[in-house]
């Protein structure tokens, strides 16, 4: 029954008009707010705009490849930067200051390795006193000099000299099997 054109309906008739005169009423309201945003000037929006000066994580390694890298880069805190290989590394605090520490591995060892470690610190050390007992020997053979000494004679006030050599012989310890 609404469906159909030929069905008049007050009712209908007079909501149509109340829509239509609505819709005509905002037009107004539009070419109003218009034609005042055109006689004023118009300010500008407040504008906010942040920045971010900083980093907000600290937690990030940064590489370098040479200390000039580290110095022409500007830092909030302390800062450490890697070398690409891991062996340097250099802490930059916000004066510029920069100190370098070198990195070494460290290798866990188990309880063989360390046997293996003071034996041979043990074989080194008897090395290096062979060694040195050796060159002893041979300082005690170049000083192989003749010394005079002169004595008063307390009874007679006189003076005796007497010639006494030192020498000092090596002897080998050591027994060989044949």
């Amino acid at each position: 029954m609404y469906n159909n054109p030929y069905y008049s309906n007050v009712y209908s008739q007079q909501a149509n008009l109340d829509r239509i005169n609505s819709q005509m009423n905002d037009l107004e309201k539009m070419k109003q707010q218009i034609q005042q945003s055109m006689q004023q000037p118009q300010q500008p929006a407040n504008i906010n705009q942040t920045f971010q000066l900083a980093p907000t994580s600290r937690d990030v390694i940064r590489y370098a490849g040479s200390i000039d890298e580290v110095q022409r880069d500007m830092v909030i805190g302390d800062t450490p930067y890697f070398s690409k290989d891991m062996s340097v590394v250099w802490i930059k605090n916000t004066k510029g200051d920069i100190k370098t520490y070198e990195l070494t591995e460290i290798i866990p060892k188990d309880a063989k390795d360390l046997q293996i470690d003071f034996l041979q610190s043990q074989i080194e050390e008897l090395r290096k006193e062979m060694k040195k007992n050796d060159a002893d020997v041979t300082n005690a053979y170049a000083e192989q000099n003749a010394t005079d000494t002169t004595t008063i004679n307390n009874t007679d006030g006189e003076e005796s000299k007497s010639n006494k050599s030192r020498s000092v012989s090596k002897v080998s310890t050591s027994k060989k099997e044949q």
